[in-house]
Parts: C-alpha cells; structure tokens; sequence
C-alpha cells in the first residue's frame, strides 16, 4: 500500500508526460496522507481542454467524513471493494477516476530483518500514471476541496514489488496505467473500468532511500512518533 510518494509538479513534465498545462512550478516534495498534490481527470464539458489539473489532498475524503485527518485511513482503495465500501463507492459509480503524476513511491522493504525506506520509480526516472477516484469535499467551515485516492490490485508474483511489506501480510501495489490508456481509463464506463485492474508489466528500479535524519530535539521536549501534518485551514482554500 503506498502511503507516500513524490508527486510530479514541475510544469514541463506535466505538459510533456501527461498532456496537462500547469499554471505554476513546485519543487518536488515527498507527499503523505492529507498532504496537498496534483491529480489529472476529465475536463469539464464545454472546456477546450480534454483533461484538467488540480491540487487535492492525498486521502479521499466521503461526505460523511468530518475532519481532514480521516483522509490517513482511505489514501489506497483496493480494486476488490472500490466499488462497495462507503468511503469509495460514490466516486467509483459516477466515474471520478483520476491520474496521479508521479516521479516515485516508497514502500517498506523487510528482507534485512527490518522496515527499509525504500524508493521505487521507472528506469531513467520516467515519471508514472498512478489510477486513482477522487471527490470534492466539503470542510465544515463551508470551502470546498478536491480529495483523492490510489487504486491497489494484488502484489502476488510481481517481479518487483513482492519484495515489499512485512512478512506475512498481503502484497500490494498501485495501478499505474499506460500512458496509451489515459484518456480511456478517466472516460470508459463505469463497468469497462475494472479491465484496468492489473499488475504493472513494464520495468521497475528498487533501491533504498531512507528517510533523512531528523533535527535533534531539546531534551526538555517530549518525542513523538513523526505523522503527516493536517494542511490546515489555510492550504484549504
């Protein structure tokens, strides 16, 4: 399950590689559930544009959710209950799917006894379509968001990445679609979608690349376990 990752947000990139016109640069930075990223999906009608770009938060928020922090609980939806769990099914059966650029991923690599930070991209750094749903949101203050989500499909027998995850529990992976599909995977019928729902055939490079070391802290000041920040009201608007 991919629970962070490096979003593509230099404009070049997004116009070379998926098509899309961006109106400004971002340094790439690592991105965990409910921070802010970049997502494709279709256009609105009459738009001259085939796709659209926007900023959402990294974790699908439902209508029922009422705080941003449930996004750490619903930032992979499995292709098996997309279609049926609360969280999903809404954005699943109107069609919102959605392309999440991305230059990487990280997943926990155990072979060494222990969880590895590990770095998984394309051979030379070709960035990748991730599938994805999303929906807009509404904060209790009124604004309203766009939220989204990967898609995962087992991991089983995957060259690449069986190598990751704890042993013992399930192997996971994200979709990551092939450029020729884009525009079919945001536009087909709800029901030629799932034909999408496959493990990634095309190569992968795999190499450690763990987290860098935090700042010392005042011996005064009590440790806590590091968690993804809430964006606040102000990266709401």
């Amino acid at each position: 399950m991919c629970s962070n990752y490096v979003p593509v947000t230099r404009s070049d990139r997004l116009l070379t590689f998926f098509g899309v016109e961006r109106s400004f640069d971002q340094v790439p930075a690592d991105v965990w559930p409910t921070g802010m990223a970049p997502f494709i999906r279709l256009a609105e009608p009459g738009s001259t544009s085939k796709f659209a770009i926007d900023d959402g938060l990294f974790g699908l928020l439902p209508h029922f959710a009422v705080e941003v922090s449930a996004g750490r609980r619903t930032y992979n939806a499995r292709s098996e209950t997309v279609a049926t769990l609360p969280s999903f099914r809404e954005s699943w059966k109107k069609g919102w799917r959605c392309i999440i650029p991305a230059d990487a991923f990280y997943e926990p690599n155990w072979e060494s006894g222990k969880a590895e930070r590990w770095i998984i991209q394309q051979p030379m750094q070709l960035p990748m379509g991730i599938a994805g749903i999303y929906r807009k949101w509404r904060h209790p203050d009124g604004r309203e968001v766009f939220t989204f989500a990967m898609i995962t499909v087992s991991a089983d027998g995957h060259p690449v990445m069986t190598r990751f995850h704890k042993p013992g529990d399930e192997k996971r992976m994200v979709v990551i679609l092939d450029p020729a599909d884009y525009g079919t995977w945001l536009s087909c019928p709800v029901d030629e979608a799932p034909r999408f729902f496959r493990q990634w055939a095309g190569p992968l490079e795999a190499l450690p690349k763990p987290l860098p070391p935090r700042a010392p802290r005042s011996s005064s000041v009590r440790t806590t376990k590091p968690r993804a920040p809430d964006p606040g009201p102000d990266r709401l608007s």
